[in-house]
């Protein structure tokens, strides 16, 4: 305990002169918001003259505002595109901070048990062909469950979203009528459904309206104590999401991971891993307009690939790989700051 106290002393002397009363400004997902705002706090408890302010406005909003420069850093679960990329006014990079699961949650009467999903399922459902509780599709997983005949009431999201992107991105990939109908973006044009801002918005409306389905990031279903459904992988097994399928579906990618870090991770082939599962980044300018604010964040990032990962599990966020770790610890260099005066 000693140890841990003078060194978290001996890092606040050493970076404050350097750093100085700096507020570096962020934006985009919604999906890690929870663990950014708990590290960000923690951050500016070891350094009190710094504050990192982050705006949790969709990962579509992220995007912009890093393209337009109006933010230090932007966020986002969905990989930028070639095509955005060019578009930005600076070169941006991706760095990965956590994994987090996209789940599909629910109320629906009289149903108390975890539902199990298919893909076909999951892509009927929200493709509006899938319209009631008790279809085939949804009660053959389900022997002896009770489902209603009620109607299916989908929920998603309204705004440009990374959280979107990741499960669109897994229904393109287990469903050929959705990548033909709909396919993967931040916004897409949803064939059924009422829509929620944010992943507080989606969670709030399936928690109030009978017999609807959502899609959110985990930590939302567990803070608005919602059931969500346990989902079959690609080798055939049903799969709840938890850290430990998460950890095993970012696995079986980490190492083919590329240089820039981005890649998708849903619908992975292991036995164990959830098959909704992604990577989220920061998006940050490989050339910083403020150097000061520039230097801030590469310590951040620094300090995020170290202690922050030991705070992920609290909030059902699995860590960084050590691998992905390392490879994300080499490529700081390419943010290019001033020396501090």
């Amino acid at each position: 305990m000693q140890r841990w106290l003078w060194t978290s002393i001996a890092l606040v002397g050493m970076a404050a002169p350097s750093l100085g009363q700096t507020a570096v400004t962020g934006a985009g997902a919604t999906f890690p918001y929870p663990i950014y705002s708990k590290w960000f706090d923690q951050y500016h408890r070891l350094h009190p003259d710094i504050q990192i302010n982050y705006q949790s406005i969709g990962s579509g909003g992220g995007i912009r505002q890093i393209t337009a420069g109006t933010v230090d850093f932007g966020a986002s679960d969905g990989p930028m595109t070639d095509e955005q990329l060019a578009q930005a006014k600076v070169k941006i990079l991706h760095v990965p901070t956590v994994i987090g699961a996209v789940v599909p949650t629910y109320n629906v009467e009289g149903v108390t048990e975890p539902l199990k999903f298919t893909p076909a399922a999951l892509a009927g459902i929200f493709l509006g062909t899938i319209t009631k509780w008790n279809d085939p599709a949804i009660a053959r997983p389900n022997p002896g469950m009770r489902l209603p005949s009620s109607d299916i009431l989908v929920v998603h999201r309204s705004d440009g979203s990374g959280t979107t992107y990741v499960w669109t991105d897994y229904l393109s990939k287990v469903s050929e009528a959705w990548k033909a109908k709909v396919g993967r973006n931040t916004s897409v044009s949803w064939p059924v459904g009422l829509g929620g801002k944010g992943n507080e918005g989606v969670a709030g409306l399936v928690k109030q309206t009978p017999n609807s389905v959502g899609y959110v990031e985990l930590i939302y279903a567990l803070q608005n104590k919602l059931p969500y459904g346990v989902v079959q992988n690609a080798s055939g097994a049903f799969v709840k999401a938890d850290l430990v399928s998460v950890t095993a579906a970012a696995r079986a990618f980490a190492k083919a991971m590329p240089g820039d870090f981005r890649v998708s991770i849903t619908n992975p082939p292991a036995k164990d891993a959830y098959p909704v599962a992604s990577f989220t980044w920061l998006l940050v300018p490989a050339s910083p307009a403020d150097p000061r604010k520039g230097r801030v964040i590469v310590d951040f990032l620094k300090w995020m690939l170290t202690d922050g990962q030991k705070m992920t599990e609290s909030l059902s966020y699995a860590p960084l790989p050590k691998d992905v770790v390392e490879l994300v610890q080499r490529s700081l260099g390419q943010i290019h700051v001033a020396a501090a005066k």
